[in-house]
């Protein structure tokens, strides 16, 4: 590894941003995962660019989706953090272990959680082991302050369910 890749490294590795569920659903297949990596990328027009790594079924399944939903997560919902980004959907049925209803175009809108945001995907990237999928908000609920949601920090010790 470089310096410049090792600077990079310390300095990323220190910052503590949100951590997100993103779900999204194709014909009847209902897949989510737990995504580090995720920030809005235009004030006009509105949009938030997610990261899925291309090793996840939540990729596969999302490489045909139209719409995706991202979920802002409390602090004291970790074990739901824990279930979407430490078990993967190729072996467990996430959504048979959660709470959760059928929201905008279909897509699995997990329940009690303090945000979410539905979008329809605008656009696709490349980003190296991950894909940007570019999104159009078009719903969503939000329920009081976000001062208090998981991050980084919070799930750095989980493992991820799917292989590398």
């Amino acid at each position: 590894m470089t310096s410049a890749h090792t600077v990079f490294h310390s300095i990323v590795g220190r910052l503590d941003q949100p951590v997100f569920v993103v779900t999204t659903r194709v014909l009847e297949e209902r897949t989510g995962c737990l995504v580090g990596f995720a920030t809005q990328a235009s004030i006009d027009p509105p949009r938030f660019l997610v990261g899925l790594s291309t090793s996840n079924r939540t990729f596969r399944v999302a490489t045909a989706a139209e719409h995706l939903a991202v979920h802002v997560l409390g602090r004291d919902q970790l074990p739901l953090a824990r279930l979407f980004g430490g078990e993967t959907g190729d072996e467990v049925d996430k959504f048979s272990r959660c709470a959760w209803h059928d929201g905008p175009h279909g897509l699995p809108v997990l329940d009690g959680v303090p945000a979410w945001f539905s979008g329809c995907v605008v656009g696709r990237a490349a980003l190296g082991d991950h894909v940007g999928f570019l999104l159009d908000p078009d719903g969503g609920e939000c329920h009081g302050e976000l001062n208090d949601v998981i991050r980084h920090g919070d799930v750095r010790d989980l493992d991820a369910g799917h292989a590398p």
